[in-house]
């Protein structure tokens, strides 16, 4: 059996998909219907389905962002509103998309589509994925000065800490934590407002609630389902590289 996720804050809406996907591919077995982005993120990490029918405007993360931490062979369907924002990520980030309100044509087409698809290899480009989710998150920031230093208070005391001394940043909840070698500091700066400040060639995002630092960066590694993690000078666990980034370590 294929299996599938829904995501869709409104729950009508995912019980609807769900129970037309049932009529019209009655193979598909659905492992969950989450119900906002972080829970679809959650559970596609659990469940490995080959599918996720991710709507695009979701509390906590949203579809485009759940899809920018994506680490296994999982497939993307957006399901959204909005007609010219689903072309331009379908163009590049996923392997079809579905407006609403649903029609049963659309969504038989979807799943011809589909099931064409999943007998061949994925056929993404994966520097354009990593383009297209970017551009449509967070339109490049024009004109901000490279950061050289991070400031973070902690009690009455603020810490000044240069931005090479950092390993890496990960969004933790409502913070971004900045770990050093010497410890960690909190900030409410998002990983995308980071990104856009720091120098490109130092910095690399891999996930879309990491950022690390290059020059900290000591090797990468494959595990048995093939998914790809750093490993970072100074720092004991592994950070997990999500797929629309993998390809940025091809060359090395």
């Amino acid at each position: 059996m294929t299996t599938a996720l829904i995501a869709d804050d409104e729950a009508h809406l995912a019980q609807y998909l769900k129970q037309q996907l049932a009529a019209c591919w009655p193979e598909l077995e659905i492992v969950s219907v989450a119900r906002n982005g972080i829970e679809a993120a959650e559970q596609i990490s659990a469940w490995q389905p080959e599918l996720a029918f991710l709507d695009i405007q979701m509390p906590g993360l949203n579809g485009l962002e759940v899809a920018q931490g994506i680490e296994g062979a999982t497939r993307v369907v957006f399901v959204t509103a909005y007609d010219d924002y689903a072309v331009e990520a379908f163009d590049a980030a996923a392997l079809d998309y579905l407006l609403k309100p649903l029609k049963t044509e659309r969504l038989l087409a979807c799943v011809a589509r589909l099931k064409a698809a999943l007998g061949r290899p994925p056929a993404v480009d994966e520097s354009r994925l990593a383009e297209t989710l970017q551009r449509l998150l967070a339109p490049p920031v024009q004109g901000l000065a490279r950061l050289r230093f991070i400031r973070a208070a902690s009690g009455d005391m603020t810490h000044q800490v240069a931005v090479d001394e950092v390993l890496f940043f990960h969004a933790d909840d409502k913070y971004t934590v900045v770990r050093t070698a010497q410890g960690e500091h909190l900030i409410r700066t998002t990983i995308t407002d980071l990104a856009a400040q720091l120098d490109p060639e130092q910095f690399w995002q891999v996930h879309r609630s990491t950022l690390i630092n290059l020059a900290h960066l000591v090797g990468t590694r494959r595990d048995e389902m093939s998914r790809l993690f750093v490993r970072i000078k100074g720092h004991a666990q592994e950070l997990p590289v999500s797929r629309a980034y993998v390809h940025l370590f091809k060359a090395m």
